[in-house]
């Protein structure tokens, strides 16, 4: 969905040469209101013309309140340079592919850290230095490993509109990126088609992958067979066609992009 360029600005916090391979990030999802949601910790895989990639390997450990587990398999997690999403992409032996978040603008941030005590200046000392935070606005755009693609939760979504005071503006976002998304997921489009599993591959594999500026990245390859969490109604739906259900279960809608 990226317009291929040889430069990609910083913007949303990331500096311009990205982050240092190996990085940790911790990804942090609200909900709207300010709520806590997922958090987990990865590390930091490279930048392309799509946006900024990072790993959880297994034995990722995803907590909101009331829940709290560790990740059987690794996933990929893609935060755009543009666009009011983010998504995982996740291994063959699972039920989801890709699981794709709609939610504000993610933005990246440094989480300064005081000499004396280490903690940072928001007073937690808990976490990395890098975090990428976003308020979930609950619709999911889902493809499984059959190849059906189906948008969840939008009965969640409008009981939230009520629930939680969505301003008209924070509904057309979501809507506008859900419609997005849906189509050029459904158009077979990149990085859906095959680049989010060639970074996952990548990561599998231990190569690791380099900066921002770029050097030494995954290859686009054959449409691969790329899987995720989550299990639930099956749906076919003509391309551009968005379909209702019921969607995954709670494992697989908290594992989303990674967890949402």
């Amino acid at each position: 969905m990226s317009e291929p360029s040889a430069q990609h600005p910083p913007g949303r916090g990331m500096p311009p040469e990205g982050l240092a391979p190996g990085t940790p990030v911790a990804g942090r999802f609200t909900k709207w209101g300010g709520g806590r949601h997922w958090e987990w910790v990865g590390r930091y895989l490279g930048g392309d013309e799509h946006g900024h990639w990072w790993y959880a390997p297994v034995g990722t450990r995803c907590a909101r309140p009331g829940a709290d587990f560790v990740e059987s398999s690794g996933w990929v997690s893609l935060v755009p340079h543009e666009g009011a999403y983010a998504v995982g992409f996740y291994p063959a032996h699972r039920e989801i592919s890709i699981y794709v978040d709609l939610t504000t603008e993610p933005r990246w941030c440094r989480r300064e850290a005081t000499e004396a005590t280490g903690a940072t200046e928001a007073g937690d000392d808990a976490g990395p230095e890098w975090e990428v935070t976003m308020v979930d606005l609950d619709l999911d755009v889902v493809l499984t490993r059959e190849g059906h693609l189906f948008v969840d939760d939008e009965d969640e979504f409008a009981e939230h509109q009520v629930q939680l005071g969505y301003p008209p503006e924070v509904v057309a976002l979501a809507e506008h990126w859900r419609d997005r998304v849906h189509a050029a997921v459904a158009a077979g489009e990149e990085p859906f088609a095959t680049v989010g599993h060639a970074w996952l591959r990548r990561a599998e594999a231990g190569e690791g992958a380099k900066g921002a500026d770029g050097a030494e990245r995954p290859r686009d390859a054959a449409r691969g067979t790329g899987r995720g969490p989550g299990d639930g109604p099956r749906m076919s739906p003509p391309a551009g066609i968005r379909a209702r259900t019921g969607g995954v279960d709670g494992a697989g809608r908290a594992l989303g992009w990674a967890h949402v």
